[in-house]
């Protein structure tokens, strides 16, 4: 992997030369820029950012990672970063009104974050014909999509791996100490899930690996039901509260395609003053690990944020300096990125 902490401690490894091709720049730099030809010396870069919406956890800790990239970007390379960043709020139409408005203040860099992955097609057809380049991350566009242009990035944590890693935190725990999950000793282990939206190709590999891992390690679980909670918190507590009453004593374990909606379940039980249900996340997000080290949740998955916003931020930059982004990271394919994940628990 050779993506360096280019907006972190590391930096100053770059500085000293290392062959990790970081992108470490004076102010005079000539540049290349989007389309390959030698421009005017330059002392600053533009790059527009869209978020489906900005009140998600997970996607506002990325948001204060890239802050972090761009200011210690500045601070290393002397040259100024414009960091355009707004939140669609769920619409897509809004979300293409920005990519207009990015494209129209000049932007040499896109970083999209699609309110509908199906539909990325129009932020694609507006990039494609200004020659802006395009970094999308967490909800990937369909592969039709991503073929189409040879400027288009993906950035993610890798949704199987994600799984993967939670279902090993209840087998682990459940090899360790199977009363624990069996919290009535009758042999199994009941379970909820709490999913995230149907349309989110995440949801749907998190869902169905999860659950996977759980049977490939022999663990005796057993379905009582599930719902989709939008990756929200609240709409968790509101499924979780009425499972707590359909199913009373018969809960034991909850499953959540993220940490927000594992957070929901967890207010739910509080208000309910029930105890003994394990819940697991995945994310990782402040408050999910806040919650692991207080023992409120049995654990999450996190992914390396910094890792994560700085992989986006680098192609970005490198992007709009003209800059070949593969001296920097390795990508799958050329144009996929997946950031480290690691397991987060109580030992």
């Amino acid at each position: 992997m050779k993506i360096g902490k280019l907006c972190g401690p590391k930096m100053e490894v770059l500085k000293r030369g290392a062959a990790l091709g970081g992108i470490v720049l004076g102010a005079g730099v000539l540049s290349a820029g989007c389309s390959g030809a030698a421009e005017e010396t330059r002392d600053s870069i533009r790059i527009g950012v869209s978020l489906y919406r900005g009140d998600d956890t997970f996607i506002n800790n990325i948001r204060q990672e890239l802050e972090k990239c761009a200011k210690t970007w500045e601070q290393e390379t002397g040259l100024k970063v414009i960091l355009d960043i707004e939140e669609a709020k769920g619409s897509q139409y809004t979300q293409n009104n920005q990519v207009e408005r990015f494209i129209a203040l000049g932007c040499d860099a896109l970083c999209i974050n699609p309110v509908d992955r199906t539909a990325a097609s129009a932020v694609i057809d507006k990039a494609m014909a200004e020659n802006v380049p395009v970094v999308f991350f967490n909800r990937q566009p369909v592969e039709e999509d991503m073929n189409r242009w040879d400027q288009l990035y993906y950035v993610a944590a890798s949704a199987k791996e994600s799984a993967v890693l939670q279902g090993q935190i209840v087998a682990d725990s459940y090899r360790e100490d199977p009363s624990v999950l069996d919290a009535d000793g009758d042999g199994v282990i009941s379970y909820v899930l709490l999913e995230g939206e149907s349309s989110h190709q995440d949801s749907l590999i998190r869902t169905e690996w999860s659950i996977q891992t759980l049977k490939d390690a022999g663990l005796p679980i057993e379905r009582i039901t599930g719902g989709i909670a939008n990756w929200e918190r609240s709409q968790a507590s509101a499924l979780m509260e009425q499972w707590l009453a359909q199913y009373p004593d018969t809960i034991e374990l909850v499953i959540c395609n993220n940490d927000d909606m594992a957070l929901g379940a967890i207010d739910a039980m509080e208000r309910a003053d029930v105890l003994g249900i394990q819940v697991v996340g995945i994310d990782g997000t402040t408050p999910g690990i806040a919650a692991v080290e207080s023992g409120r949740m049995m654990g999450t998955v996190s992914s390396d944020k910094e890792a994560y916003a700085q992989a986006i931020f680098t192609i970005a930059a490198d992007k709009a300096l003209g800059r070949p982004v593969e001296d920097d990271i390795d990508l799958e394919n050329g144009k996929y990125y997946n950031c480290p994940q690691q397991i987060v628990k109580i030992e």
